[in-house]
């Protein structure tokens, strides 16, 4: 494989991050099109590129030569609950490679830059929400060092 470099997105990555983005939310509606809507709904909603434009937000791309092959996003916030202490923390918000270019070690390339920019910054943990349905996420992300924080159930009463 030729070199890889792992580099914060910037605005002439717009059209190939719109892509990608595009893909991962369409692999998520084929994978469970019950719970998650289609990419072109999520499209009109939803752009990467307010994360370009926010100060709090965290946007690395994977290049191969001149091409993006997948992508990183995330965010610092603390959390804080009723019950538990404030903690600042990272937030994995997409994460996603070509399906071509997976198993070369990429996404654990981008993971391991974000999460170092949020360790620069102080941040005392990272959280990622991963839907059930996605096996291959969760063996990554227990690879990386994750493990079970809250879990959320869920039952249909539809009848």
């Amino acid at each position: 494989m030729s070199q890889l470099l792992i580099v914060p997105a910037q605005l002439d990555d717009l059209e190939s991050l719109n892509q990608l983005m595009y893909e991962l939310h369409h692999e998520h509606h084929v994978a469970c099109p019950e719970h998650f809507k289609t990419a072109e709904d999520i499209e009109q909603e939803k752009s990467i590129a307010r994360y370009l434009e926010i100060p709090e937000c965290l946007v690395y791309v994977a290049k191969l030569n001149t091409t993006i092959v997948g992508f990183i996003t995330g965010h610092f916030c603390e959390l804080i609950s009723s019950v538990s202490k404030p903690v600042p923390m990272g937030s994995i918000d997409e994460l996603y490679v070509l399906p071509e270019y997976r198993q070369k070690n990429i996404a654990s390339q981008l993971y391991r830059r974000l999460e170092t920019t949020f360790i620069d910054y102080g941040i005392e943990q990272v959280f990622v929400e991963v839907w059930a349905f996605n096996a291959c996420a969760h063996q990554f992300y227990y690879q990386a060092g994750f493990e079970p924080h809250i879990s959320w159930l869920r039952k249909s009463v539809k009848t």
